[in-house]
């Protein structure tokens, strides 16, 4: 039972890291002189560790924060919320920039990637 959590979150992370690697090739730029890092799948792995962090511990706090906007918006205010914990995640990752439009991009990306994942992967618990 736990080897198959285990297992599953594993590939839920790699698929995460897959995510984030379409997300900062396609919508954010590196700075000059580190495009290098675009060659690095380890940086790939701290980007996808950096974003199940922002997502675990900044998200929860954000959401309560936003649940006058999320009402009054009928959850449509969830995609900025999205985009701003893919922009937090890119500020946190070193060398690497992103627009608001593209972290808007980003966590589209990132959203239609992960419910096209939830539908493969059965629900473990």
């Amino acid at each position: 039972m736990i080897k198959r959590q285990l297992l599953t979150f594993l590939l839920r992370w790699a698929l995460s890291i897959v995510a984030m690697y379409m997300c900062i090739n396609w919508f954010a730029h590196f700075k000059e002189g580190y495009e290098y890092l675009q060659q690095s799948w380890w940086f790939y792995v701290g980007a996808g560790l950096a974003f199940a962090l922002v997502n675990s511990l900044v998200r929860p706090i954000a959401t309560i924060l936003a649940l006058p906007f999320l009402f009054v918006t009928l959850g449509i205010f969830t995609i900025i919320l999205n985009a701003a914990m893919v922009g937090l995640t890119i500020w946190i990752i070193p060398h690497v920039t992103i627009g608001f439009w593209g972290a808007v991009g980003g966590c589209l990306v990132i959203s239609i990637f992960n419910y096209l994942v939830n539908l493969i992967l059965p629900d473990v618990k």
